[in-house]
């Protein structure tokens, strides 16, 4: 028998001897809790068909006109461009992209950071997802760092120093988009 083999052995054995049925159908128990809580997490809440109030993201976009998210209040390949508010990387209009688009020979991550920008066209305030695009190295054009209402690290939906290519096929980071997901729903005091 090899050394292996005796050291699985003996290590199986041990585990035998400190544990019973019932704490191994506990932990069990707690595996199978912990991994039905991961749809809870932020992450996946973004690909939910509505929230709280029945507005799906369709609804919120229709709720704004195309010509006042896309419209004249600058220019998209600034860092100043309104929906840029939270963004961290280079800007996907500068590399072939667009603010909603990744450059091609690129993906768009499924992982995402939020932010919430005023639009100075129409006063609102509007929810942009930021997007990583990865399978090319940097873009290396039209960096902007800025991080309005950014928070900790142990809130990663909203800190924009997180490598978001980690949900992709490639890790390799390009470029960021700012995709205008919807109409910013204001607070209701408590009753």
């Amino acid at each position: 028998m090899s050394r292996l083999d005796r050291w699985t052995e003996r290590a199986a054995r041990g585990v035998a001897r400190r544990t019973s049925r019932r704490s191994f159908l506990a932990r069990f128990g707690m595996v199978l809790a912990g991994g039905a809580a991961l749809p809870l997490l932020p992450v996946a809440r973004g690909a939910a068909s509505g929230d709280a109030t029945g507005m799906t993201a369709a609804d919120a976009r229709a709720a704004a006109p195309k010509e006042l998210i896309d419209g004249p209040q600058g220019d998209p390949t600034s860092c100043e461009y309104w929906r840029h508010c939270a963004i961290d990387g280079f800007l996907c209009s500068c590399c072939g992209g667009t603010q909603t688009a990744c450059p091609p020979g690129t993906e768009m991550s499924p992982v995402t950071w939020i932010g919430t920008c005023r639009n100075p066209g129409d006063g609102r305030d509007y929810v942009v997802s930021y997007n990583d695009c990865c399978g090319k190295s940097l873009c290396g054009r039209c960096f902007c760092n800025r991080n309005e209402g950014e928070r900790p690290m142990y809130y990663p939906f909203r800190n924009n120093d997180i490598n978001w290519c980690m949900g992709s096929e490639s890790q390799i980071y390009n470029c960021s988009t700012a995709i205008v997901i919807g109409v910013a729903l204001e607070e209701q005091p408590e009753k």
